[in-house]
């Protein structure tokens, strides 16, 4: 018997985010009343941030191989061959409560704990990214939450050292009590050269290195694990507290330290800190694994095992080492200015051992408490469909509501918010944020290669509200058009499943039909899901946010000096339409933000189309004959026109609808697998014989004249009255 120094109550369970019946299986599993420090230990192993218990049947059910896939899930990041010994690590997580408790902390770190999940893997991190959502501008609490989070992601990766490269930002009042901060993080390593986390060997020294031990983030990922309430507030001190100069310290001894030899298994202390890191370590290894806590570096004196075990302080890393290189390892990490110190062993006992000033304060199955924390099959139903949309009114003036439309806080320009970022650092980036996806060349960070990456991310939520299946399939077409419109073949995704309460079945519901749409359209397009996250619980008082799964992905330039953007390039050159103009209007933004309303089925997503007109658009990149593409997606084809000419300054001559077609549908319904790619001027009769060939639908739309967005014998609106309107509302908003 373990003596405990704090009575176990029920009270004190339910505070530590545990069921009833959830510590009845743990009476049951250690055969006796856990101690605080072990109650502590069971909260973090078992709450729905670390063991994913609502939604690990479902994603059983996802893509997770394939010939490019070195690593899937189950690492800190998953893995992708890119070719000739090279491989991408990338990874995405949220932060979203610890963001709206304390925004420039809590994405700060959000931003910092994606890092470490890439270098972990001995990955240097080229590029990062985010996606953000926000509640209603006029809501008292959004500006201040955007200001903070903007800068928090923007003051961790500036100082760190990595170019922040592309991301999306959206407002919807559903957002208004729990904001979303999802972080991406890409880094590039030899493949050859993956690191672990899976401990081997008995009596291997385990090592704590970086910072020291706070009681900053203690219970953070409980906290995340939780709905809110009015009493938000008082949750701040769960907020950890990041240091990005650190944090470039712990990369550069980490990865020099790989280099040396003396790495058996590494993990990064992220959420649930030191708990989670050395069971991950020892389970997957097979092993048991003694922590002695005397040893931990701690900033703050008086510190007990509960709260060294619970802490959630940033730039911290736990290694096994080879114990005759130990010395090696501490010279590097002296070198670093950073801790570093023998904290534990390996053991054969696969027990789980806590050790503080001479006492046993846990004595646990290490296996157990991974493998046997709750699985639940939570009751779900199936969501209702939307009922048919009725008949959508035509914009007297198609040129105004082009105007309202690039000015709404959906579609205004992000300008303010990413040159807040330094996304030129490394001197890599090809593609500033503002195009369909980043591009990054490769070249120089591990040898010479002609090589790029292409990145981005993706997801429609109001799609996902009204129908969650296709929602899930259009979050991973959408991505997947993004990449191929720059001329990179997709190859993988990362995904972050933001849901509200996974016990209410209706939510339980959404969340099933997405995972079951994003698989489904993963498949098709032959793009693996290799990491990601769940983030549920994302409530306050009741009130849910929009589903929202977020999808990160990679594609590959084998060249990149051969990518596309989508700015207009010369006067005269032909516009054309890839892919079938069907007018869906149904939960587009011209109905919700022109017309005022919230209604209708998402645009159906054909996979089988998505795949045959991007590899066509692919082609046409590779032989050099357009000289701009983007694809179409919110707003529609005339947005989409408008971003191209804004992009280019430029104008363009239009065609006018075809007789019979509504207007509205043709200009701003927001039909799935098409884009608009620009040929010059003589070759479209080619290009649409290519297409049909293909059997690719390709139209001429118009042509680059001008400095107007201009419809013939129609309406017309100047570029510089567009961009004004464009590019003014955020920082208007923001300086108010």
């Amino acid at each position: 018997m373990i003596p405990n120094e704090i009575q176990i109550t029920p009270e004190l369970v339910a505070a530590h985010g545990l069921k009833p019946d959830e510590y009845e299986k743990i009476l049951a599993l250690i055969g006796r009343t856990p101690t605080i420090t072990e109650l502590g230990i069971f909260s973090a192993m078992w709450n729905e941030h670390c063991s994913y218990k609502s939604s690990k049947k479902w994603l059983r059910t996802l893509p997770t191989t394939g010939k490019r896939v070195i690593q899937g899930p189950g690492e800190n990041a998953g893995v992708i061959d890119l070719g000739d010994g090279l491989a991408c690590v990338f990874k995405m997580e949220s932060h979203n409560h610890p963001s709206f408790i304390e925004p420039y902390q809590g994405a700060a770190t959000g931003v910092g704990g994606i890092l470490r999940d890439v270098f972990t893997m001995g990955a240097r991190p080229v590029a990062a990214l985010n996606a953000l959502r926000f509640g209603d501008p006029t809501h008292p609490k959004t500006k201040g939450l955007v200001a903070g989070v903007v800068a928090g992601i923007g003051g961790y990766g500036n100082s760190f050292g990595v170019p922040t490269v592309g991301g999306e930002v959206n407002f919807h009042a559903r957002y208004n009590g729990n904001i979303l901060v999802n972080a991406m993080a890409v880094g590039l390593a030899r493949a050859d050269q993956i690191f672990y986390s899976a401990a081997t060997g008995v009596g291997m020294p385990v090592v704590y290195l970086g910072s020291k031990t706070g009681r900053d983030g203690i219970h953070g990922a409980t906290m995340a694990s939780a709905e809110f309430d009015d009493k938000t507030e008082e949750k701040r001190p769960t907020v950890q507290v990041g240091d990005p100069f650190s944090e470039k310290l712990l990369l550069e001894a980490c990865l020099e330290l790989m280099a040396s030899g003396a790495v058996i298994a590494i993990q990064d202390m992220g959420a649930a800190g030191l708990t989670c890191s050395a069971v991950e370590m020892g389970a997957k290894g097979d092993l048991g694994l003694t922590l002695t806590l005397d040893a931990v570096p701690t900033r703050e004196p008086g510190m007990t095992a509960y709260e060294m075990m619970l802490s959630e302080s940033q730039e911290r890393m736990l290694m096994v080492l080879k114990p005759e290189m130990e010395d090696v390892a501490r010279r590097i990490f002296k070198k670093w200015d950073l801790d570093f110190a023998v904290v534990g062993e390996t053991t054969d006992t696969r027990r789980f051992v806590v050790m503080h000033d001479g006492d046993v304060k846990a004595d646990l199955p290490i296996k157990e408490l991974g493998d046997e924390a709750p699985v639940y099959d939570r009751p779900w139903t199936e969501p209702k469909r939307p009922a048919p949309l009725a008949p959508v009114p035509e914009s007297d003036d198609v040129t105004e509501a082009l105007l309202a439309l690039m000015a709404t806080p959906d579609l205004a320009s992000r300008r303010w918010i990413w040159e807040q970022y330094d996304h030129l650092i490394l001197g890599n980036t090809l593609q500033r944020p503002g195009g369909d996806a980043a591009v990054i060349a490769l070249d120089g960070i591990l040898g010479p290669t002609p090589k790029g990456l292409a990145l981005t991310v993706d997801v429609t939520p109001r799609y996902c509200e009204a129908d969650a299946y296709e929602g899930g399939k259009q979050a991973v077409a959408e991505a997947w058009r993004n990449l191929t419109a720059v001329g990179a073949l997709p190859l993988a995704v990362t995904d972050n499943l933001n849901f509200g309460n996974p016990e209410k079945p209706e939510i339980m519901g959404t969340l099933v039909g997405a995972i079951k749409g994003l698989g489904e359209a993963c498949l098709a397009l032959n793009c693996p899901i290799v990491s990601g996250n769940v983030s549920l619980y994302n409530e306050t008082n009741g009130v849910g946010i929009l589903p929202t799964p977020a999808i990160g992905a990679v594609g590959l330039l084998e060249d990149v000096n051969r990518f596309a953007t989508l700015a207009l390039k010369t006067e005269g050159e032909t516009l054309i339409r890839v892919g079938e103009a069907k007018g869906h209007l149904g939960q587009t933004l011209y109905l919700r933000d022109v017309c005022g309303r919230e209604e209708g089925a998402p645009p159906p997503v054909d996979l089988a189309a998505e795949r045959r007109n991007g590899d066509f658009v692919r082609s046409l990149i590779e032989t050099g004959q357009v000289s701009a593409v983007h694809d179409i997606s919110d707003g529609g084809l005339l947005v989409a026109l408008a971003e191209m000419a804004l992009a280019g300054d430029l104008g363009v001559s239009l065609a006018p609808p075809p007789a019979g077609v509504s207007p509205a549908g043709y200009w701003f319904g927001e039909d799935q697998a098409s884009y608009v790619v620009c040929a010059p001027a003589n070759t479209e009769a080619a290009l649409l014989a290519a297409a049909k060939a293909a059997s690719v639908p390709a139209t001429v739309v118009g042509s680059v004249q001008g400095r107007e967005v201009a419809i013939k014998g129609g309406p017309k609106i100047a570029l510089a009255t567009l961009r004004e309107a464009h590019e003014t509302w955020l920082p208007g908003y923001m300086m108010k």
